[in-house]
């Protein structure tokens, strides 16, 4: 049941997704429609993420409050319909509105599965099952951008939308339909919660700014920020860096944007998920494992930086791969980490306090990345600025995070 549980969190994040990149391929045809520029279509981009970012938090104390069922289930209703929303959109403010609606939408899922998964899964075994979830963002990008690109191509930009509303919807009754929260007997920390209720203690939730203020915490919340700048400006202008800076034609650039993303998706399950497995359940030390992985990842990801000096096809797509690829093996041990430094019952929020400093940086980043372009008709400086802020988070990994046990929580009588 556990592995039938991840792989519905898998799916259900490859859909929510390909919500996201279809607007990353509607490019020409909202130009046309609405005749913007790339300075609107930065904040286009970035209108998801400013009420995804906003949502976080909040959703992360609901989850801890209500449960993961009814608050992801009210979530994939509101995300089916604001696909639908943006397909019926006339002018810039109403798909504007619809993008925000599909922010709101889509809080409360990663904060969601981080907590699922550390529910359903004991920890030597989180990384497959993270893995799971987070290589479908990537796997979305792969497969999603060529197939909806040939829809749109084929039948117009808002045909795109009306099929991720109808995959949304359908996700919707099966997720209603299937998810559920373990059983005792089902649960990991059945055992360890057992004993401690027969000694009469039980952890005490901690409050906002005591997480906050956690140094493990504060280097997750920056290390993972990073991160996410780099994979936004990837997932949402990516296609329109092989057309306008490398002059291919859009079909082909939606083939060649694939094409990392899919060796991206690859090393997320592979090297961040069941290597990390493997290598915990032989007996190396978990926490030198993870931070290894994190820390290499992450430097693997300043192949952006390669990507501003390219000038050919094959230098862009082997740069840009190198980059995206580090980062995927990373993501899902960071993933993993909110139900590793935190007790249970304050796993929700911190998922969301990470989520909110990932969505910042996925604000921050088509925004400004559509400002440099707009300006300087190139996309190098944005690859530096992205180059510069993965060096923080390897030094917020390095020296905030450290390493990966709980941090203490306070026990009262149960």
């Amino acid at each position: 049941m556990r592995w039938n549980i991840a792989v519905l969190l898998g799916v259900g994040i490859l859909i929510n997704y390909f919500d996201r990149v279809n607007l990353s391929v509607a490019h020409t045809g909202l130009r046309d429609s609405f005749g913007i520029n790339d300075v609107v279509y930065g904040y286009l981009l970035s209108a998801y993420n400013l009420p995804y970012a906003i949502c976080q938090i909040p959703m992360g104390a609901l989850l801890d409050r209500f449960g993961i069922r009814p608050i992801s289930r009210i979530g994939t209703f509101l995300w089916s319909v604001a696909s639908f929303a943006a397909a019926a959109a006339v002018n810039v403010p109403m798909f504007y509105s619809a993008r925000l609606l599909l922010g709101v939408g889509e809080a409360p899922f990663f904060p969601a599965n981080a907590k699922a998964i550390g529910r359903w899964f004991p920890p030597e075994r989180r990384g497959l099952a993270t893995s799971l979830f987070d290589g479908a963002a990537k796997l979305s990008s792969a497969i999603g951008i060529p197939l909806i690109g040939i829809i749109v191509l084929r039948f117009g930009w808002r045909s795109g939308f009306i099929f991720t509303g109808a995959l949304s919807l359908l996700y919707f009754a099966v997720f209603y339909g299937m998810y559920r929260d373990p059983r005792a007997e089902e649960a990991p920390h059945y055992a360890a919660a057992t004993a401690a209720a027969a000694l009469g203690v039980r952890a005490e939730r901690l409050g906002f700014l005591e997480l906050l203020l956690q140094r493990k915490v504060l280097g997750l919340v920056i290390g993972f920020g990073a991160y996410n700048y780099v994979f936004y400006l990837l997932l949402t202008w990516l296609p329109s860096y092989f057309h306008q800076a490398l002059h291919i034609d859009l079909f082909d650039s939606l083939l060649y944007t694939a094409v990392p993303w899919l060796i991206a998706t690859i090393a997320d399950l592979l090297i961040g998920g069941l290597l990390v497995d493997v290598l915990i359940g032989r007996g190396l030390n978990s926490s030198r494992v993870r931070m290894v992985m994190l820390v290499a990842g992450t430097l693997f990801g300043l192949g952006i930086f390669g990507a501003a000096f390219a000038h050919t096809r094959f230098a862009a797509v082997a740069w840009i791969t190198l980059s995206i690829t580090g980062l995927s093996a990373a993501a899902p041990v960071g993933w993993s980490l909110p139900s590793l430094i935190v007790p249970e019952s304050n796993v929700g929020t911190v998922g969301g306090i990470v989520n909110f400093s990932n969505q910042v940086s996925g604000v921050l980043a088509p925004i400004i990345t559509g400002y440099v372009v707009h300006l300087t008709h190139s996309f190098a400086i944005a690859f530096y600025l992205a180059a510069a802020y993965l060096l923080i988070g390897i030094g917020a990994y390095l020296f905030l995070l450290r390493e990966i046990p709980m941090v203490p929580a306070r026990v009262k009588a149960a």
